[in-house]
């Protein structure tokens, strides 16, 4: 049955206030977490305590005391101070005020002005800030959830100091409820009990955010069962309350690429057990899978490449898994091809490849394509020379003609440069041979397997070895004579797949 007592009295509630606005700090004493910032002799508590506040962005997430902290410098400061939101005012209103701090200023009035979601102004709005702030009119104190590099204008950001906001630990957190339990301003003097461990609980649901964490706790009393007359909330009345852990995550903010990055790197950094884990974070916080898997198509060629190219044929396939079935059936398909990815060999020639022709590309817009190269369909176009000295690669013995391709003033760059690892070493000898027989530094065909240290005979080998004649039925029964293989010896004996590296040992735990 849900707690339905008496609350703290009106002067300490604040009416219909909810519990998270009763218990907002209005002192440093008051204040919990972001010790590096507002510590005992730390930067910004120094500039608050001597009322030195410069313009400044308090960047940080959700429910950690960025606007907390406004409120206590408009309550220690001396100054002028103006609350203003960029969800609600346009740039008539910022262009009042600012006519209004200007008017101070000759007066000899500082006026610091508090913007709260600073980032949602666009850059016309944030500019109209700028004359001001570089003239003194106005002290700015920005408080956002984005990135500032991104979101704030570049020439208002470098007059200002950025001061970044963490989330709360858990002991903060702990304490923090702890105190709206004892405080009159929360629930101090209600015959009130709350089980060992709910406070823990909810600090960890609250994943670092102040607000969320006072809010669960009221929507917890406000629904706690009595026990021998007195409200309790078990943990049994919490799970009721909370759904699931709230992870922070916004599909188009920083977090969002902090994630998609630490997924990235672990699979870069074959490290299967990460790369799902922030697989899961991603997807249980309710991320796009389509993302995801659009993700893990690219990195399958940025990262493995032709170390692997079944690694992209998978990427893709997961991608079309992921459309047709959805969530949650495709988590699985998603966890497969990342830890796939982790897995395979790696190599980054495929991106370093495009990203030096991208180069020059930009470079050299204008190279003309040289004429051998060049289509002509049309009489006039051979007779301009279009496809004049072209040799057709199949009408050669080799298969291949040692005829340039490049412009003139990229004759011999070396774009792709192949990696060692699965099947890209293969891949690398042949382009050496290539190469090597292009430019004359050999006369054995690049696609002979004498080559380029092939399993089989060259060409010429193969032309100059007798047929052997063939034994008829005793060769198989020959062959079946062998002693098989028992299956442990299967297991350590059998080959990699073509295009995949044999497994090495584990090596981070120190085994190897």
């Amino acid at each position: 049955m849900p707690f339905v007592g008496s609350k703290p009295s009106d002067a300490a509630s604040g009416g219909a206030q909810p519990l998270a606005s009763r218990m907002r700090p209005e002192s440093l004493s008051e204040f919990f977490g972001q010790e590096h910032l507002v510590g005992p002799g730390k930067l910004l508590r120094s500039m608050i305590e001597r009322d030195q506040i410069p313009s400044l962005i308090l960047w940080g997430p959700p429910g950690v005391g960025k606007t907390t902290l406004a409120n206590i410098i408009a309550n220690m400061t001396r100054a002028s101070f103006i609350t203003f939101s960029a969800v609600t005012s346009g740039i008539r209103e910022i262009k009042e005020i600012m006519a209004q701090a200007d008017r101070a200023r000759c007066q000899g009035v500082r006026t610091v002005l508090f913007i709260d979601e600073i980032h949602r102004f666009n850059k016309a709005q944030q500019d109209a800030f700028l004359p001001f702030v570089e003239q003194g009119s106005i002290i700015l104190i920005g408080a956002t959830t984005e990135n500032p590099s991104f979101e704030i204008n570049s020439a208002l950001l470098s007059r200002c100091k950025v001061f970044v906001l963490n989330g709360l630990d858990e002991n903060d957190l702990v304490r923090l409820l702890q105190r709206a339990l004892e405080s009159p301003k929360g629930y101090g003097g209600i015959p009130l009990k709350v089980e060992e461990d709910v406070l823990r609980k909810i600090a960890i649901y609250s994943n670092g955010d102040a607000r969320t964490a006072l809010n669960t706790l009221e929507t917890a009393i406000n629904n706690a069962g009595s026990v021998d007359g007195v409200p309790t909330v078990t943990e049994e009345v919490l799970t009721a309350c909370v759904n699931g852990k709230m992870l922070l995550y916004d599909k188009n903010g920083e977090e969002h690429y902090n994630l998609i990055s630490a997924l990235h790197k672990s699979m870069r950094n074959s490290d299967p057990d990460a790369a799902v884990y922030w697989l899961a974070r991603m997807l249980e916080a309710g991320e796009d899978p389509l993302y995801v898997a659009r993700r893990c198509i690219r990195f399958a060629s940025e990262d493995v490449g032709l170390a692997d190219s079944n690694a992209l044929l998978l990427a893709t396939t997961v991608w079309d898994a992921c459309h047709n079935i959805g969530m949650p059936e495709c988590k699985v398909a998603l966890a497969q091809i990342v830890i796939y990815l982790s897995l395979a060999p790696k190599s980054n020639a495929m991106e370093s490849a495009y990203l030096a022709a991208a180069r020059d590309a930009q470079r050299m817009m204008a190279e003309p394509v040289p004429l051998h190269i060049r289509n002509a369909p049309t009489r006039l176009m051979k007779d301009l020379r279009y496809g004049a000295g072209y040799t057709y690669a199949h009408d050669t013995d080799e298969k291949i003609a040692r005829m340039t391709c490049l412009p003139e003033s990229l004759q011999g760059r070396c774009y792709y440069r192949p990696g060692v690892l699965g099947a890209e070493g293969r891949l690398g000898q042949r382009l050496q041979a290539i190469r090597d027989w292009r430019a004359g530094r050999t006369e054995v065909p690049p696609f002979s397997t004498a080559a380029y240290g092939g399993g089989g005979p060259s060409r010429q080998e193969a032309a100059a070895k007798p047929i052997q004649p063939s034994t008829g039925p005793d060769t198989k029964a020959s062959s079946s004579a062998k002693p098989r293989e028992s299956e442990a010896e299967k297991e350590t004996t059998s080959p990699a797949p073509d295009g995949a590296a044999a497994m090495p040992p584990p090596v981070r735990d120190g085994r190897t």
